[in-house]
Parts: C-alpha cells; sequence; structure tokens
C-alpha cells in the first residue's frame, strides 16, 4: 500500500464538497474528493420523486443554473443530475465508491486509510454493512478497530489539509423497542409502488413522516400515522404539507394514532402505549394495531467515527463539531468541517444545502491565507425541519 499524496482531501461528494471543489480548482489547488459511494449517496437512497424544499436558485452550485421543467422544485432525480453535471463540466478529481476507513494526524498533515466501497454512508445499504461489521468486530475482539481499518485498507493516502463535508444522515435515529429489527420495519421510504394495497404504520410527525403518509395514501397503501404528541407541531413541517395531511386526517383518509409511540413489534401487530401532554409513555396505556409495513421515520445521526479519529471536539446534546464560523477550522489545525456535517445530529435541523454556501468561500480564503469574506450583507436563514 503506497501512499498517494494531495495537498487538500475532501471527504464527501455532496453538493457542498464539489462546490467547494470547484473553488479549490478555480485557484489552483491541488485536492481530491472523496466519496463511500456515488456524487450525492446520500440523496442517492432517498425515495424515487423526492422534492427540495428549497427553490432551484438556492440549492445551485458553483455559479451553474439549476433549470427545472416547468419551473418547480428539483426532485431527488433532477439535482443528482445536476451534480453529476457540475463535476463533468469542471472535470473534477472525484473518486466515488472510496471509503475513509480511518483519518489520523501524521507528522504536518494527516493519514488517510481508504478502501473500495459498494455504497455511500448511510441508507439501507450502509445499515446493513454496519450489522455485518459488529458481528465481524466480536470475532476480533482482539484488535482496536484503528488496527483493523489499517489492515482492512486497500489504500492509504496523506494529505495536508482536510475537509469533512460528510453531512449528518448517517444511520436511523433507533427507537430501541423490541422487534425493531424485523423483516417488515424500516428506518427508510421505499418506492411507494411497494405498499399499496398494504396496511402501513408509520411512525413520527415531522416532514419525512408526513410526506411518506401523503404519498403511500395516494399510491393505494392504508396508511396510519403513530405520534407521541396530541398534535402535529406546525413550526416543524413544510406548510404545504400539513393542510393536505390534516384533511386527509378530517376525511379519514389517513388514519392517526395520537399520543402513542411503539412499545414492542411483532410480524403482524404493534403494541401501541399511551403518551402524556410532554410525548412521555403512561403506564397500563396499550392497543394492538395491525400492520403489514411499519416505517420507523424518526430522523438520523450522524457518524462522528472520523471526528472521533483526529480530536476534533465535539459539544452539545447533537454532539455539534466545534469550529471557527469565520475560517470553518476546527480545534484540530488544518482540518474543516463544511456543509450539514456542522450541524452534527440535528433534532431541528438548521443546517441546509442553501444556508452551507457560505462554507466554501470561508475554507477558500483561510487555504489561501486571505481574510475572512465581508458577510455583513448575507442574511440569516431559518427553516423548518426537512
Amino acid at each position: 500500500m503506497q501512499p498517494v499524496d494531495t495537498d487538500i482531501a475532501i471527504i464527501g461528494a455532496g453538493p457542498i464538497g464539489l462546490e467547494l471543489s470547484v473553488a479549490l480548482k478555480k485557484r489552483g489547488l491541488d485536492h481530491v474528493v472523496l466519496d463511500a459511494g456515488e456524487i450525492g449517496s446520500t440523496m442517492a437512497w432517498w425515495t424515487p420523486g423526492t422534492k427540495y424544499f428549497s427553490s432551484p436558485e438556492r440549492i445551485a452550485i458553483a455559479g451553474v443554473p439549476l433549470t427545472i421543467p416547468h419551473q418547480d422544485k428539483a426532485t431527488r432525480e433532477q439535482y443528482l443530475d445536476y451534480l453529476r453535471g457540475v463535476s463533468q463540466q469542471f472535470e473534477l478529481p472525484v473518486r466515488t465508491f472510496t471509503r475513509v476507513l480511518a483519518a489520523h494526524p501524521e507528522n504536518d498533515g494527516f493519514r488517510l486509510s481508504l478502501e473500495a466501497s459498494t455504497h455511500g454512508v448511510g441508507g439501507p445499504s450502509e445499515q446493513r454493512r454496519s450489522a455485518l461489521r459488529a458481528d465481524a468486530t466480536v470475532r476480533r475482539e482482539d484488535l482496536s478497530d484503528a488496527i483493523a481499518s489499517a489492515r482492512r485498507a486497500d489504500l492509504l493516502m496523506t494529505c495536508r489539509r482536510l475537509v469533512l463535508a460528510i453531512g449528518n444522515m448517517h444511520r436511523p435515529r433507533m427507537l430501541g423497542v423490541p422487534g425493531e429489527d424485523l423483516p417488515h420495519v424500516s428506518h427508510y421510504l421505499q418506492d411507494p409502488h411497494r405498499y399499496a394495497g398494504r396496511q402501513v404504520l408509520i411512525v413520527g410527525g415531522k416532514n419525512s413522516a408526513v410526506e411518506a403518509a401523503i404519498r403511500l395514501y395516494r399510491a393505494g397503501a392504508r396508511v396510519t400515522m403513530s405520534y407521541r404528541r396530541e398534535e402535529f407541531d406546525q413550526g416543524r413541517i413544510k406548510y404545504w404539507l400539513l393542510p393536505e395531511l390534516t384533511w386527509l386526517i378530517d376525511k379519514e383518509r389517513i388514519g392517526f394514532l395520537r399520543s402513542t409511540i411503539p412499545g414492542e413489534i411483532t410480524p403482524r401487530t404493534v403494541r401501541l402505549l399511551g403518551t402524556s401532554s410532554e410525548g412521555e409513555p403512561i403506564d397500563g396505556e396499550t392497543r394492538e394495531f395491525r400492520a403489514d409495513d411499519v416505517l420507523l421515520l424518526t430522523g438520523y445521526v450522524q457518524d462522528k467515527s472520523l471526528f472521533e479519529q483526529l480530536g476534533v471536539e465535539l459539544h452539545g446534546e447533537e454532539r455539534k463539531p466545534r469550529f471557527d464560523t469565520s475560517t470553518m477550522q476546527t480545534n484540530i489545525a488544518g482540518v474543516y468541517v463544511a456543509g450539514t456535517a456542522i450541524g452534527g445530529s440535528q433534532r431541528r435541523t438548521r443546517i441546509f444545502i442553501e444556508n452551507a454556501h457560505v462554507h466554501v468561500d470561508r475554507i477558500v480564503a483561510s487555504l489561501m491565507g486571505e481574510p475572512a469574506p465581508d458577510e455583513s450583507e448575507i442574511p440569516e436563514v431559518s427553516f423548518p425541519e426537512a
């Protein structure tokens, strides 16, 4: 394994990683972009036809217009096409299906252990990989994770500076209830066509759960929602979705089991617990609900392993990385963070593509030894949870 050297390594070929790559190439800076999956791999496992919250102008990158038929918001498929086109247009040095197993400081830079991968970080395939790795860890209890990673590595890479544009949707937020690992239970919505004619219980009450309920109803599923609160939080649901869902519930097209959470899932039923006004379970309040499919759409958490290996400080309940907001540099000199990765495991999403573009200019200025860009006229952006 002969090391491959580069000045700057960007981990993550999502929108902000690609936008940074364009900026670095224009400045003539030697760099490479690494991703465990394809370009935009997190978006690749989203449900077909998913639309973005933001308008095309706000998620366009590198000055390249994002043109959508009928002047609508972009779908997952349209945006992936767009990102691929940007990469090709600028001939970016992107290495897809190259997973960073480990990253550690070494001399005046960093050493990365890489392996060939079959999918990106996050999504159903990653969940299966994590389960297999857990089994393998049990079989090699005498090896540390760092040693095990090095032994699995196909390639070593060294870099002087490192940018973590890794996103934050890596693993589902597990509920920890019995039966959560049954075959008919999933934390990911598949193609709505799959659920036609089936009884589907959706657990959750934010955008992903609400959008799934509407789409599955229209695809012919018999949909019921379980939510821990008495009512949905209007501030955490896209404004155009809530009226549609409310109407469907009022007309009894979609069932709504308010103030309930799963207590146990069996192959045929879900035992639901009653909850208080704070969403906490109430002793003795239970009911059984039959379901062919159970979708636990309760959010996702970030994989912190690269931050931890590098010594980046993490803080707060969401374990956000510490960084200088004017440069995006973390407490580890030469390690930067960009995009939604800065938000940690967001419970109430505040970091999106559209308010992360500024990270690119900050990082480039820092890498070039230039003053931080003047952002006095950039407005604060705030949105409900995606």
